[in-house]
């Protein structure tokens, strides 16, 4: 063989040698892209589980704040008759009835107390509005509607029952009337 022959192989195997780099510069050029963007998108992954997993425990905090603040609701409601029925049986009596069964009222009183006194420790709140004050639908429900002199229209002009909050969660409105526009 040649000396042109063997330089002219050189070449070519060279060539061949090179070009078979670029195939494999390529190919693990595109292998690259292809574990960035699978890193990429795994990044995308975990940080969306991580804020997802964030917000299930904070939705969990909140909502065993929830639960230990309002988790008595229905028993308060319960109670609520109670009251009220503590409360009739010491306005409906007059002083004889007082003073004929002494030791009955001072119990009832008593019984009152204390439930005021459990209430007040659950964060049970009384709503009381005056006759006079303004009607608010928030925390009053209006049971009837009249006309009354010298009112003006939504006036609290009776209170029928009072109402009740649960921390800040109305449990029972106050029951008033309300004046409408005199005639």
């Amino acid at each position: 063989m040649s000396d042109a022959n063997k330089e002219d192989d050189f070449q070519t195997d060279h060539l061949e040698a090179m070009a078979e780099e670029t195939v494999d510069i390529m190919e693990e050029n595109d292998e690259l892209q292809a574990l960035i963007e699978e890193r990429d998108m795994l990044k995308d992954r975990l940080l969306r589980t991580m804020a997802d997993v964030e917000n299930t425990r904070k939705r969990g905090e909140r909502d065993r704040r929830e639960a230990e603040q309002y988790g008595g609701t229905k028993l308060a409601k319960d109670m609520l008759p109670v009251y009220d029925n503590l409360r009739r049986a010491l306005d409906a009596a007059d002083d004889a009835q007082r003073e004929a069964a002494k030791a009955v009222f001072e119990g009832v009183e008593l019984t009152l107390r204390e439930l005021i006194h459990v209430f007040g420790k659950h964060k049970i709140e009384p709503v009381v509005p005056e006759v006079g004050d303004r009607f608010d639908p928030q925390l009053h429900q209006a049971m009837f509607e009249a006309p009354l002199p010298g009112t003006k229209a939504g006036d609290i002009i009776q209170v029928m029952a009072e109402g009740f909050l649960l921390h800040d969660r109305l449990l029972r409105p106050a029951q008033v009337g309300v004046s409408s526009t005199p005639a």
